[in-house]
């Protein structure tokens, strides 16, 4: 089986969608480390990228007043045991255009696997970008993983962000956003891991609400068992009249698991205003008691609650 035919079994694996390969109105980019197995651009869509020593480089353009019909698909891995990819991508959505995301990252057999992504996106005036991001980590928790991102929102654009690992150990994350939004802009982060054995998970997701009537949303959802630890810092900063921002954390441990949550709130307008919530504790006693009156078991109750949680 050749590393295409591979990756995308795992892709699938993971809840992809096989068929993208053979839609040609579907663009798509593939990468096993730092190699392109398959790319495709769509009209209305710009895509170059290109392999580097250590990963991808690539610049994804979404030209003006084009709103894509079908989501781009991105799916980046490491099929090996061990190995580096850094991904390092551009981003831009002109002015009117609308286009949805889907990344898939993939490490099915990762004992030493290093992934890091740098992002700079540009979203221009009135412009909308949704970006859902899956990784799939495998059993055995010898991934890093640094996903960073720089995005700016332009006047009256939006940015939804939408970040999952819930399948496979964790290893070590470390997630590292800042979204600037500009005026009637909106930004909403939303990211949802669950934590095993001795993972690490570190957030840390920043909301600049610069322009009058921005509104951004951060939502953060963790879970962790065994010896996991997190740390999850929100910070949302109102800077001008009429913005709106709003911090919400909820971590859930069980065993020897440690969380902590930090939700910053800054505001230099007087006419601005932001608030923020943070919840650390074990399952609910309630919901739990409730569960088990069904018929269920403790343990088949807590994975009811937990994957409520992390839906």
């Amino acid at each position: 089986m050749c590393a295409l035919e591979q990756l995308m079994q795992a892709f699938g694996d993971a809840g992809g969608d096989r068929a993208i390969l053979a839609d040609s109105a579907t663009a798509h980019l593939v990468a096993d480390g730092h190699r392109i197995l398959s790319s495709r651009g769509v009209t209305g869509l710009e895509m170059e990228a290109e392999a580097t020593s250590d990963g991808i480089s690539a610049r994804v353009r979404v030209l003006e007043n084009v709103r894509l019909e079908k989501p781009v698909h991105i799916c980046f891995g490491v099929l090996h045991k061990s190995g580096t990819q850094h991904i390092r991508m551009e981003v831009k959505l002109e002015k009117n255009a609308r286009a949805d995301f889907i990344a898939h990252c993939i490490f099915p057999n990762a004992e030493k696997v290093v992934h890091i992504m740098d992002a700079v996106v540009d979203i221009g005036e009135g412009a909308e970008l949704r970006y859902a991001e899956t990784h799939f980590h495998g059993s055995f928790g010898g991934v890093y993983a640094r996903p960073g991102a720089v995005v700016t929102v332009g006047p009256g654009g939006s940015y939804v962000g939408d970040f999952n690992l819930i399948s496979g150990r964790v290893g070590k994350l470390e997630i590292d956003y800042l979204v600037e939004t500009g005026e009637n802009g909106i930004t909403e982060l939303t990211a949802r891991v669950f934590g095993h054995g001795d993972d690490t998970i570190n957030i840390k997701e920043k909301v600049v609400l610069a322009g009058e009537h921005a509104r951004g949303l951060i939502k953060t959802r963790v879970v962790l068992e065994d010896e996991a630890f997190a740390e999850i810092t929100g910070i949302t900063e109102g800077n001008a009249a009429g913005a709106r921002g709003h911090v919400d954390c909820m971590e859930v441990v069980k065993d020897n698991a440690v969380a902590s949550a930090v939700p910053i709130v800054r505001v230099t307008n007087p006419l601005a205003k932001v608030t923020h919530e943070a919840a650390i504790g074990s399952v609910d006693k309630r919901q739990l008691e409730t569960l088990m009156a069904h018929g269920l078991t403790p343990a088949e109750a807590v994975d009811v609650i937990v994957k409520g949680i992390l839906r």
